[in-house]
């Protein structure tokens, strides 16, 4: 048995298929409002007992029962191959988020590669949508969500699924749930085609990182032309097109990938969606959200994305 692909700090996968992860710091959940002024809760919810797919519900302090909230539905990154909802990092920007925001929260842990390629992140995160639906009546913290008022999000591979699950969502028509806008935060896209960042540090570990992700995640046989990697190829009608959602892009300015995001809002733009903003953190590294949750841009971060969802 040799190891075949490894990331240092956080996964090991060897010749006999046998995948090894190591997780950072993690968090319970907390079901009683913290001393933090912020004050959100939290608990875990099976999404489907069978695949497994699990979530992390957080709500906001002190709400009434004649508020209702709008919901965001996070979706972690990793590469689609490590991440959970679980990890501290998450843990405090959504659960801070909430509080911020004043909204319903929904962070999903969905299957990884290479043992569960894609599609089937896309498949267990657009069943958190019909989770949603299917539970608004009977799950106690969903009893104030707003499910006209949806919105998707996640980063890095997350951002990814986040447009994969727009457009599913768009196709399935999961009534009364209504997609308002979608986040994508440093956006994991890929091709065969190099961008000129990614030429000039092909010999990065960053590039050489991003390889074995995607080499890990897509079907096998495919590359990085596989529709779930390179939005181009794709080839959504137009009629899709015409039913997306408002898009914020976020990108950071020290993460190599900042070429995708941009390419990405370009892309959606040409396709007919009119509702489509970039925004870029200057001098920050890819999920600076998440490595450090309590930072200034962090904070700025949720300020941002609460001023979007308010606009709905």
């Amino acid at each position: 048995m040799s190891l075949v692909a490894e990331s240092p700090d956080f996964l090991q996968v060897y010749s006999d298929g046998t995948v090894k992860r190591f997780a950072p710091e993690t968090a319970p959940p907390c079901l009683e409002p913290s001393n933090d002024p912020n004050g959100f809760r939290s608990k875990d919810v099976v999404i489907d007992p069978l695949k497994p797919i699990t979530g992390r519900l957080f709500l906001p302090p002190s709400v009434s029962s004649s508020e209702k909230l709008p919901v965001l539905v996070y979706f972690h990154g990793g590469g689609f191959c490590i991440g959970s909802t679980t990890w501290l990092g998450y843990h405090v920007f959504l659960g801070e988020f909430s509080a911020t925001s004043r909204s319903i929260v929904l962070s999903v842990d969905y299957r990884l590669a290479p043992e569960h390629r894609l599609p089937t992140a896309y498949e267990d995160c657009y069943a958190a949508i019909e989770w949603l639906r299917d539970q608004a009546s009977t799950e106690p913290w969903l009893q104030q969500a707003e499910l006209s008022r949806v919105f998707l999000s996640g980063d890095s591979a997350g951002a990814n699924i986040a447009h994969h699950v727009a457009v599913k969502t768009i196709q399935k028509w999961v009534c009364p749930v209504k997609i308002k806008g979608i986040m994508l935060m440093h956006p994991y896209f890929g091709s065969e085609k190099r961008t000129e960042k990614e030429m000039e540090d092909g010999g990065s570990e960053d590039v050489k990182s991003n390889d074995m992700f995607w080499k890990l995640s897509i079907p096998e046989g495919s590359n990085r032309d596989y529709f779930g990697c390179n939005f181009e190829k794709a080839n959504l009608p137009e009629r899709i097109w015409s039913k997306f959602p408002a898009i914020e892009v976020h990108v950071a300015g020290l993460d190599f990938l900042k070429e995708r995001g941009v390419m990405y809002a370009e892309f959606v733009k040409k396709n007919g969606v009119k509702d489509v903003k970039l925004v870029e953190a200057k001098g920050e590294k890819h999920i600076y959200h998440v490595l450090d949750p309590k930072s200034d841009a962090a904070r700025l971060l949720q300020k941002q994305m609460s001023q979007f969802m308010k606009r709905f």
